[in-house]
Parts: structure tokens; sequence; C-alpha cells
């Protein structure tokens, strides 16, 4: 983690798939399988929209699948509905991405760019995640957890390809 000039925080995550690049990165742009693998544990995903090109947009719901979660939706009691704005694709190599949180609080406003980065290596792929300018309503703790857990999703679900 490190604090920019506007107090703002980068999180970032890396893990190694048992995968291609090119297997990694077809399960970014087809939307079918990016909401299997992206909701963190606990949680269920719906594309509600869905763009995969440079300038193009999406729109996921998350819901939180325990009722009696302890964490807040930023959008409602048991949702978070994302916002996206695909800012770059590099085939096999990265995706950026702008995401805006729907919420009235705060504490949730603001874009987050998120940066996918996918490194061919021994083992398969390197995939790396950098979060800039993360709201501060999203606790880092619960970030990092968030972000390990999609990881882990997309390491089982490109190794089942």
């Amino acid at each position: 983690m490190t604090e920019s000039a506007s107090n703002k925080r980068t999180d970032t995550a890396s893990r190694v798939m048992q995968a291609s690049p090119e297997t990694v990165y077809r399960a970014f742009i087809d939307p079918e399988a990016l909401v299997l693998w992206l909701p963190p544990d606990g949680m269920k995903g719906r594309i509600d929209a869905f763009d995969a090109r440079p300038g193009g947009t999406y729109r996921m719901t998350l819901t939180f699948l325990a009722p009696d979660h302890n964490t807040p939706g930023k959008t409602t009691a048991h949702e978070d509905v994302v916002e996206g704005r695909f800012l770059q694709f590099v085939p096999n190599e990265r995706i950026v991405q702008a995401v805006t949180f729907e919420s009235d609080d705060a504490r949730f406003a603001g874009e987050m760019v998120m940066t996918w980065r996918l490194e061919a290596c021994p083992e398969g792929t390197r995939v790396t995640i950098v979060c800039e300018n993360v709201p501060e309503g999203i606790g880092k703790e619960d970030h990092d957890a968030g972000l390990s857990s999609t990881l882990a999703n997309l390491a089982r679900f490109v190794h089942n390809r």
C-alpha cells in the first residue's frame, strides 16, 4: 500500500495462475466468465451491461450472500453496484478500467483505477492487480481479502479451461 499526495490509497495483489496469458485474458473479456470469478467470497455477481472495448462500459451488481453479513453494501444494505469504463486493452498483457461504486456515502465516492497485468512465467501467468485511488470507505484489510479472494477464484476458473 502507498499513499499519494491526495491521501488516496493504492492497493495491490498478485498471484500465479496455471494457465496461459491468453486463457486468463479471455476470462476478462467474456461477461459470462467474468461474473463467475470476479465476485469475492461471500458475494455473487450479475452483469447488467458489458461492452469490452476501449471506452466501453460495464455495470455489475454484487450481492452479499449471507443475509446477516457485517459489512454494509455501498449501494444498498446488501448490494454493491459497480459502474466501470474500460480505459485500455493490451491483449494477453493488460486491462485498465476505471471503477465507480454507486453510493450516497461520500467515503465511497470517486473513481478507482484498476490495472490488471498479465505476465507469462514458467508456471503460467502472474496476474497483478493495482488499484489506485481506493475510496477511504473500503477498508484496507477488507480490500486485501477481496482482492485475494478474486485472484483465487480466477486461478480456479482458468485452471479448468
